[in-house]
C-alpha cells in the first residue's frame, strides 16, 4: 500500500469512528466534505516520509499521527474560509463548508475535527502508550496559542506583524509537527527533524503568497488576490515577487540541507523539491528550479 492509500484509509477510519452512527446527518456530511474532498495531503505525506526514513516500526501509530495532522489542517481551512476571515466560496475546487452547509455547521465541523484529531491519536497508541505523550506535545503545540496555527491566524488581527513569525506560526508550525511527529511515531528523537518541517512550511506559505498574485483560481481551486483583499501580510507585498522567490529558494535550500542522514534522504529531498514545484505556476516553477542549480 502506498503512502496516499495509507493516508486516505486512516482518514476514512478516523471519521467513521469519530462520527459513529448517532451524529446528526448534517454534521456528518460537513465533516466528510471538509476532509475527504481530494487535496494534496502534503503534511501527512511528509509525516509518513519521515516515519519511513526512521524505520516506521509501528505503522498504525505513524498513520494515526499523519491522519491527525491532516484533520487539524482541514479544521483550520474550514475556519479560515468563513466570513469572519476570508469569506471564501471555494476550497480544493469545491464549495467551502460554510457555503455548502451553513456557518453554524462549519463552526461545529471545524471544532469537531480538532477534537477528533486528538481522539484518533489516543485510539491508536493504546498498545504503544510511550509514544502518545511526545505526539500530543508536538501536535498540540503546533495548533496552540503560543507558536501554533491559532497564534498565526490571530496575527492577522494585529496592525503590525513580523512576516517570518506570522508564516512560522500560521503554516510552518503544522509542517514542523509533521516531521517531528513522523520521527516520534517511529520511536526516534524528533528534534533533529524540526528544521526540515519548519523551513518547508515557511516556504510553502511563501509559495502560497506567490500563487495568490501569480496564479489562477481555476488552477488553484480557491480564489486569488485574497491577501490584498483582506490586507493580510504576505511575502509578495513585503518583498516583491523577485524577493519572495529569493526567500523561497533560501528556505528550500535550508530544508534540504537539514535532512538528517538516513536511508530515505534522497526520497525526502525529492518530496521537498517536488512539493514546491507543484505549488508554483509553470514559469515560476521553472525559475525556481533554475535558481536551485545556480
Amino acid at each position: 500500500m502506498d503512502v496516499l492509500q495509507r493516508i486516505e484509509r486512516a482518514l476514512e477510519s478516523a471519521i467513521t469512528k469519530g462520527i459513529g452512527d448517532s451524529a446528526p446527518p448534517g454534521l456528518k456530511a460537513a465533516v466528510r466534505h471538509a476532509v475527504l474532498t481530494p487535496g494534496s495531503r502534503a503534511r501527512p505525506r511528509l509525516c509518513l516520509a519521515v516515519a519511513l526514513a526512521c524505520g516506521d516500526d509501528v505503522p498504525a501509530v505513524s498513520d494515526a499521527a499523519a491522519a491527525s495532522i491532516e484533520l487539524l489542517h482541514c479544521a483550520s481551512l474550514v475556519h479560515d474560509d468563513m466570513p469572519c476571515f476570508d469569506d471564501a466560496d471555494t476550497r480544493r475546487g469545491q464549495p467551502t463548508v460554510h457555503r455548502a452547509f451553513g456557518e453554524r455547521l462549519a463552526v461545529l465541523a471545524g471544532d469537531g475535527l480538532i477534537v477528533l484529531a486528538f481522539e484518533n491519536l489516543a485510539w491508536h497508541t493504546l498498545r504503544n502508550p510511550e509514544r502518545l505523550a511526545p505526539l500530543l506535545l508536538i501536535i498540540g503545540r503546533s495548533v496552540g496559542m503560543q507558536d501554533g496555527i491559532v497564534a498565526g491566524q490571530a496575527w492577522e488581527c494585529e496592525t503590525e506583524v513580523d512576516l517570518s513569525e506570522y508564516h512560522r506560526m500560521k503554516t510552518a508550525a503544522l509542517f514542523a509537527a509533521a516531521t517531528e511527529a513522523g520521527a516520534a511515531a517511529a520511536g526516534h528523537e524528533p528534534a533533529a527533524w524540526r528544521r526540515l518541517g519548519a523551513d518547508l512550511g515557511e516556504a510553502y506559505q511563501v509559495a502560497d503568497d506567490i500563487r495568490d498574485v501569480a496564479g489562477r483560481a481555476e488552477e488553484l481551486g480557491k480564489p486569488v488576490g485574497q491577501d490584498a483583499a483582506h490586507e493580510r501580510p504576505s511575502a509578495t507585498a513585503e518583498l516583491g515577487l523577485d524577493g519572495a522567490m529569493e526567500r523561497l529558494v533560501t528556505l528550500i535550500g535550508g530544508a534540504v540541507d537539514s535532512i538528517p542522514e538516513c536511508p530515505g534522504r534522497d526520497q525526502l529531498r525529492g518530496l521537498v523539491l517536488g512539493e514546491i514545484q507543484r505549488l508554483l505556476p509553470g514559469e515560476l516553477a521553472a525559475r525556481f528550479t533554475a535558481s536551485l542549480k545556480d
